[in-house]
């Protein structure tokens, strides 16, 4: 009689031990899996003392969610945008500021900038003219000069924002104020 007893008992408490392993639920009295901050006597049994979980414990740490975007994509674009423009000729110069607001890559009556058409078609024709890619350090810009000017940009353009700075002080940097000039106004078309 005795060992009808135990065997079940041992099935149950096998399953009980399976189940705390595998993180189905069964192992605790209110159907959870254990964790590492209530360990059962089984489980501390195997884990020692360490209040540490095992390599295979699950958490509940959520996933991070997805980044957004950090540019629109480089190519044609909606052609909508509202950007404030500071550009600055020298340090010692007053910086010329301009607003830029574009429908359908179209200028609207909001626009303040030496040729809109110019900077809302540039804008359209190339969303992401505003985010140039991260500065890798494996790509090699050539040491020249090309100016002390310097711009920023901010603002929205397709819905994405911007927050762009434009110098030209190596040759990276004056390739990327050249793609952008027709935003910059007359004031960044420095050759």
């Amino acid at each position: 009689m005795h060992l009808r007893t135990v065997r079940p008992l041992l099935a149950v408490l096998a399953v009980a031990l399976l189940a705390a392993c595998t993180g189905t639920g069964i192992g605790t009295p209110d159907g959870t899996a254990p964790s590492a901050a209530t360990p059962t006597a089984s489980s501390s049994a195997s884990q020692g003392t360490s209040d540490s979980p095992a390599p295979d414990t699950e958490t509940t740490v959520p996933a991070p969610s997805p980044s957004a975007p950090t540019a629109p994509p480089a190519g044609p674009g909606a052609g909508n945008a509202e950007l404030a423009i500071m550009v600055r000729p020298s340090p010692t110069e007053t910086a010329v500021n301009y607003t830029l607001v574009c429908r359908d890559g179209l200028p609207t009556a909001e626009s303040k900038h030496p040729n809109p058409e110019a900077a809302c078609a540039a804008l359209k024709n190339n969303a992401a003219l505003l985010s140039p890619a991260p500065k890798s350090k494996y790509v090699a810009c050539t040491e020249q000069y090309g100016g002390p000017q310097t711009a920023t940009v901010t603002g929205i353009v397709d819905d994405t924002p911007v927050d762009a700075a434009f110098a030209r002080t190596n040759g990276c940097e004056i390739g990327a104020w050249n793609a952008a000039q027709d935003v910059l106004g007359a004031s960044g078309g420095a050759a």
